[in-house]
């Protein structure tokens, strides 16, 4: 599945995930940045696991997604601290032979996991079946360690056929379901139709777009936290 192949239609923004970026090691570091903002209770320790749209590609790691979620919930009074463990170019079955590792880098284990993949699935033409069996398993993970996940739901171009699109795009709700995970059904749902918000690769969000993100998602994550 080739990316010029999609590029010229928008609906290339529904699998933005980064085959373009070169891996790198996930920084799976909060980004502390309570100077200004007063914060209350225990600290809340999440880790975001995905790809690209994570790691922040092409902007600084203060300006990643996962660097914003923590400004944003520190700004609504919660004691957070977000570990980015994002590699651009991860596939699900990428994520997941690294997740249990990742997961026993932690000092503490995480009060909740952020699981952003599925993006490069799409882009190399991966089954939703094996998409699903890799999801499975790394939601098996996170339920073995008893850790609250909330998934950051994708949704694939109408150009890969009406059955694959079907298919892929009712994975999410599926798996929120089964494992009693929380869910964003379509996590771009608030950019992904304005390019301005995009860099020039049509494919990964600017700074803008990835407050705006963050602004649509931010209630979720809060909401999705255990209670403490």
């Amino acid at each position: 599945m080739h990316l010029a192949r999609l590029s010229i239609a928008p609906a290339l923004l529904l699998a933005a995930c980064g085959t373009e970026a070169p891996p790198s090691e996930p920084v799976e570091t909060a980004v502390p940045d309570a100077s200004e903002q007063a914060v209350e209770g225990p600290e809340r320790r999440i880790l975001a696991f995905g790809d690209s749209l994570f790691a922040g590609y092409n902007v600084a790691q203060a300006d990643s997604y996962p660097a914003e979620l923590q400004a944003a919930l520190r700004e609504r009074g919660i004691n957070a601290a977000v570990a980015n463990a994002g590699i651009s170019g991860d596939t699900s079955a990428a994520g997941l032979q690294r997740l249990a590792f990742t997961l026993d880098a932690q000092e503490q284990k995480p009060d909740l996991v952020i699981l952003e993949l599925g993006g490069n699935d799409l882009l190399r033409g991966l089954s939703p079946a094996e998409t699903r069996a890799n999801f499975e398993a790394m939601l098996d993970i996170l339920k073995e360690r008893e850790i609250p996940v909330l998934l950051m739901g994708m949704r694939a171009p109408p150009n890969y056929g009406p059955e694959y699109q079907r298919e892929f795009d009712a994975l999410y709700a599926s798996l929120a379901q089964e494992y009693g995970a929380a869910l964003v059904p379509f996590w771009l749902e608030s950019i992904y139709r304005d390019q301005s918000l995009f860099q020039s690769d049509r494919v990964h969000p600017t700074e803008e777009g990835i407050e705006r993100l963050v602004g649509a998602t931010v209630e979720d994550v809060a909401k999705a936290l255990p209670e403490e």
